[in-house]
């Protein structure tokens, strides 16, 4: 299932967070493209780097959210982002919302993290900050149409069965994948884990 939108009928305000986020995300990418591989081995996030000496590092778990393994992982999630993040930014408020995406992505670096401790594949990507604005949007707003493609069809879809089945599917695929991906890199499932779980979590302040 691929999003291609969602109910914003109710949304009072601009999602001018969102937008900065997502033109951040751009950003750091195009200086990833021009610092080539030197730029992603300082700013990613390295599981047995990070764990070994944790004070020096600890900026990449941040820098290493704004980064891309390439074109499709950046565009994606920023759909995922610019459909879920401006409802969940409407009822937090611009300033919680940014903090409440900063945490999501810390939960979701040291979930992935702690399962690959003596890691050295650098971990990129804003996949686990935006696992936790789903798992605010599940919360929040579980019955919500969301409009997918599925099959090659436009579907509208509550928000409870899109996200829930996104997220069972990370689950099995994260348990399944742990040995593989801190041996071998891919997709961090368990950072989507654990930015979703999160996510929901903190949502249960934030609103």
């Amino acid at each position: 299932m691929l999003p291609l939108g969602d109910d914003n009928t109710d949304r009072k305000t601009t999602p001018i967070m969102t937008f900065a986020l997502s033109m951040v995300n751009f950003l750091v990418f195009f200086l990833e493209i021009i610092g080539g591989d030197a730029f992603i081995q300082k700013w990613a996030f390295v599981p047995a780097r990070f764990f070994a000496n944790p004070l020096p590092n600890i900026m990449t778990i941040f820098t290493s959210m704004f980064m891309h393994a390439g074109w499709f992982h950046l565009i994606s999630n920023m759909i995922y982002l610019w459909i879920f993040g401006d409802n969940v930014e409407d009822r937090f408020g611009h300033k919680k919302f940014l903090i409440f995406y900063l945490l999501a992505g810390v939960g979701a670096s040291l979930t992935e993290g702690f399962f690959s401790q003596n890691s050295n594949i650098p971990m990129v990507g804003a996949s686990g900050a935006i696992a936790g604005v789903l798992g605010a949007y599940l919360l929040l707003y579980p019955t919500n149409r969301v409009r997918v493609l599925l099959f090659l069809r436009v579907a509208y879809l509550p928000a409870l069965f899109v996200i829930g089945s996104w997220f069972v599917l990370q689950l099995f695929s994260g348990i399944g994948s742990m040995a593989i991906v801190a041996d071998t890199g891919g997709v961090a499932y368990l950072a989507h884990v654990g930015g979703f779980i999160s996510g929901f979590v903190m949502t249960l302040f934030f609103r």
